[in-house]
């Protein structure tokens, strides 16, 4: 049987998901969109040949309904679409920090909700998407949210109590690499290489070295000692990067990404 999909709020990364899902197999008549602004859902149509639809149509004729508004626009989003929602469809929520229990009170008793925090890396099929079950979903309803994010990238089942720290790690993740990588830039152009030669360095060394941690089976720490000989230069940059406290403040950053998910499960912006 045809499953009809709509992605409510599409930007990027519902884009993304889009995309992902045309280039595995969806057939476009079978996917619809809303975006706040009309150009915007013109924009989706001609792109990729989705149906733009109104948040009330995508309620009333999907099987499906993935909502990727901004958590802060979630409440309004459910008021709109709680009239029109029965209870056969299955509700997906990519928000951070809003467990199922906020979904299945504004919706009508006994609607299946997942939890989905998936990240940008989907805009190239690399993302990492961890998904729960809300109290009425059942084992089918994560399959179909597997084959559906699966289509830009990896899931993982995890229970709703570990969303929060899922969040931290792999929601926010990427954000932390961006970050080390134009850290380590800059160090580049301190040590005397041009800013274009050090990030094309510093890429594919990252890009390498995550594979090894993909694919060779190896703890990092085994990984870490195949770079580091005796009295070299990798561990003269370790001893520097314990000296400053690098570890510890890794943990504190993760400590505090997971804090914001839960305050903004609470509602506080």
């Amino acid at each position: 049987m045809t499953q009809k999909v709509a992605v409510l709020g599409t930007g990027k990364i519902g884009e993304a998901l889009l995309s992902g899902m045309l280039r595995a197999g969806w057939n476009p008549a079978d996917l619809l969109v809303t975006a706040r602004r009309p150009e915007r859902a013109k924009e989706l149509q001609e792109r990729h040949g989705v149906t733009p639809v109104t948040n009330a149509e995508a309620a009333k004729s999907a099987d499906t309904l993935i909502l990727t508004v901004k958590p802060q626009d979630m409440g309004t989003l459910l008021d709109e679409l709680a009239p029109h929602v029965p209870t056969d469809r299955l509700v997906i929520s990519g928000a951070a920090g809003i467990p199922t229990s906020f979904f299945e009170e504004c919706l009508a008793q006994g609607t299946p909700v997942v939890r989905v925090m998936t990240n940008t890396p989907a805009l190239v099929d690399e993302a990492m998407s961890v998904i729960s079950a809300g109290s009425h979903a059942t084992a089918e309803h994560l399959a179909h949210a597997e084959e559906i994010f699966g289509a830009v990238g990896k899931t993982l089942r995890v229970p709703e109590s570990q969303q929060d720290a899922c969040t931290a790690l792999s929601g926010s993740g990427p954000a932390y690499f961006f970050y080390l990588v134009e850290a380590m830039t800059d160090a580049g152009i301190l040590l005397g290489l041009p800013r274009d030669k050090a990030h094309d360095l510093i890429v594919q060394s990252a890009i390498g070295a995550a594979v090894m941690l993909r694919d060779s089976g190896e703890h990092p720490v085994k990984l870490r000692e195949n770079v580091t000989s005796p009295a070299g230069t990798t561990i003269n940059a370790i001893r520097e990067l314990e000296n400053h406290g690098v570890r510890a403040a890794l943990i504190a950053a993760l400590e505090a990404a997971r804090d914001r998910s839960r305050e903004l499960a609470s509602g506080n912006s």
